[in-house]
This record gives structure tokens, C-alpha cells and sequence, in this order.
């Protein structure tokens, strides 16, 4: 159980243990999760905010935590699997630790590409996150060059897009302007209540995703009893797989290698003729840019694929 006291228990402007806001942030390979979570952390660091940020990346490298910089206490990465399913059990212990040891103003969880943003709240339900977290939400960042080439709209990108509070309609750029209603639209006949706001890059207003207010005015979150059940749905299997690109290597070459039928991402960092790049595939789009950070060098030389099973 949560660890509470005396003091916490009588104190009069907190009649109990403080309840821990929290978000889960989730998408479809490739929508732009990265880059919300980036501004995220960088907002909370202006405001003095202490976030809790637990990452699930389907592969096992750590990218990731490289393109984010972060270092300390306040981010765990769970690996190879997804949150809301295999490592369920890992994501409650790790909460659990955090709130105790860290005692974070919200937590923040992001999912793998591949993950069920609702199966990974009724985690919240369990003991002893019960009763520490607080106020919940499902955000769903969609990439809107996905909707408008009509590509993996089915099974997991469903699934997700259904259970969001709040959907953030990404790489809106990408769209030309005749075309973004009918985006718009296409994604309304998916989810018919959520509301949707659209982004460049990840930048919109992040108050919509934590009022201002939130971690110091109380939410009056109940979870005793039993939590929801589980909705249907159908958990599709993808795989990973790795791919150690030569140093020296040409764009061109990195190119050429990951235009592949059946490739639905690809991350990575890649010792080019041009210097160190980090590489990414979403779908038919590859970009080929230097990092924003530099790279532990044991990432250097390897990009995690990733396809249906």
C-alpha cells in the first residue's frame, strides 16, 4: 500500500495522502510521442514541475532515452515489451517506486507504438496505485500523413484512437491545406467524441494535457472496488529486429536499405560519411537528420525495424 503518515492524514488542507495526476500518452509507430514528451519535459522544467516519465520502447536499445537526454531518477525506460500487457507488472512496481522514493508532481507514460492506451490505465486500479495516482488521462498523438495515405488505420491504430480523452492531430505540415477537413473528418468517424487538436512538430497547447493548476489542487479520484474491465479488442503482434549499418555508410545506401515492403518504423543512429545521424522511418517517409543530442556511442551503428509479426 502507499505509504501515508499521521501528519498527512490530519493535515486540514489535505484531508489524505496526495493523489499523483497522471497521463498516459500513446500512438500509432511513428505518430510524433517523442517529440510531445520532449516539450513536455522541457515545460515542466520552466515551470518547476517535477515530472515522473516512464517510456516503454517496443525494442531494447534505449533510443528513446538518447533523444530525450534524460538521465536522472525521474525517467525509467521499460524495454521489450509493451505496458499494457507483458509488462504490466513492471509499470505497477515501477510507479509504485517512483511515488515513494521520487514523489513526482505527475507521472507521465508513455507507451510503446503499439500499446492500448485503456488497458494501460487499469493499472491505476491496482494496489497500491490505487492510492497515490490521481486524476487520469489518455492522450493519443496520430500522425495525419498516416490518415491521408490511408495506411494502417485498422486493429492497433484503432483501438487506441477509441480510448483516447484527447486526440492530438500530429504533422499536420505534412497535409496540404485543401485536405486537413477531411483529415479531420476521417479520425472523427473513427472516435466521435474525443476532442481533437492539431499540431506541427508536437507544439500545441500542453495545458491541455495538465490544467495549471494540476498536483496542487486535490482530484477526488475513488478507486476503490473493482476497476473496469479490460475492453475487447485485438492485440496485433509486431516484431523487431536489428540492422548494423557500416560506418562510412551513405544516405543514399541507408536509403536504399530501408525502402522495404512491410517496414512500418524504423529508429536508429547511423555513422555516415556525413557524420553521426539519427535515422527514422514512418511508413514511406525517411529522415535522415543529425540528432539533437549526441548519442551514447554504443547506440551509434544500430536501428531497431519494426514490422507486423
Amino acid at each position: 500500500m502507499a505509504e501515508s503518515t499521521e501528519d498527512d492524514a490530519s493535515s486540514p488542507s489535505r484531508p489524505g495522502p496526495r493523489r499523483v495526476p497522471a497521463l498516459v500518452l500513446s500512438g500509432f509507430l511513428g505518430s510524433g510521442k517523442t517529440t510531445v514528451v520532449q516539450r513536455l519535459l522541457e515545460d515542466a522544467k520552466r515551470r518547476g514541475i517535477r515530472i515522473a516519465l516512464i517510456s516503454n520502447e517496443l525494442g531494447e536499445l534505449g533510443i528513446d532515452r538518447a533523444l530525450l537526454g534524460a538521465g536522472d531518477q525521474l525517467y525509467v525506460e521499460l524495454e521489450g515489451g509493451c505496458v499494457c500487457c507483458e509488462l504490466s507488472d513492471d509499470l505497477l512496481d515501477t510507479l509504485t517506486q517512483l511515488h515513494r522514493e521520487v514523489d513526482p508532481d505527475r507521472f507521465v507514460i508513455e507507451t510503446s507504438g503499439v500499446a492500448l492506451p485503456y488497458d494501460t490505465q487499469l493499472n491505476f486500479w491496482r494496489e497500491p496505485a490505487c492510492d497515490f495516482i490521481g486524476d487520469d488521462m489518455a492522450v493519443v498523438v496520430v500522425n495525419a500523413d498516416q490518415l491521408h495515405e490511408g495506411r494502417d488505420l485498422v486493429g492497433t491504430f484503432e483501438d487506441q484512437v477509441q480510448s483516447a480523452d484527447l486526440l492530438i492531430l500530429n504533422k499536420m505540415d505534412l497535409i496540404p491545406e485543401s485536405d486537413r477537413a477531411a483529415i479531420e473528418q476521417q479520425l472523427r468517424e473513427i472516435e466521435p467524441e474525443a476532442p481533437i487538436v492539431h499540431a506541427i512538430r508536437g507544439e500545441f497547447d500542453l495545458d491541455l494535457l495538465f490544467p495549471p493548476d494540476a498536483g496542487e489542487v486535490e482530484v477526488e479520484v475513488d478507486r476503490r472496488g473493482t476497476g473496469p474491465e479490460s475492453r475487447p479488442h485485438h492485440h496485433e503482434q509486431f516484431e523487431t529486429s536489428l540492422w548494423k549499418p557500416a560506418i562510412g555508410i551513405t544516405v543514399a545506401e541507408i536509403e536504399q536499405e530501408l525502402t522495404s515492403d512491410g517496414l512500418l518504423r524504423a529508429k536508429g543512429f547511423a555513422s555516415t560519411d556525413e557524420g553521426i545521424r539519427l535515422v527514422q522511418v514512418v511508413g514511406r517517409r525517411i529522415e535522415i537528420t543529425a540528432p539533437p543530442f549526441d548519442p551514447p556511442d554504443e547506440l551509434i551503428g544500430q536501428i531497431v525495424l519494426i514490422r507486423r509479426a
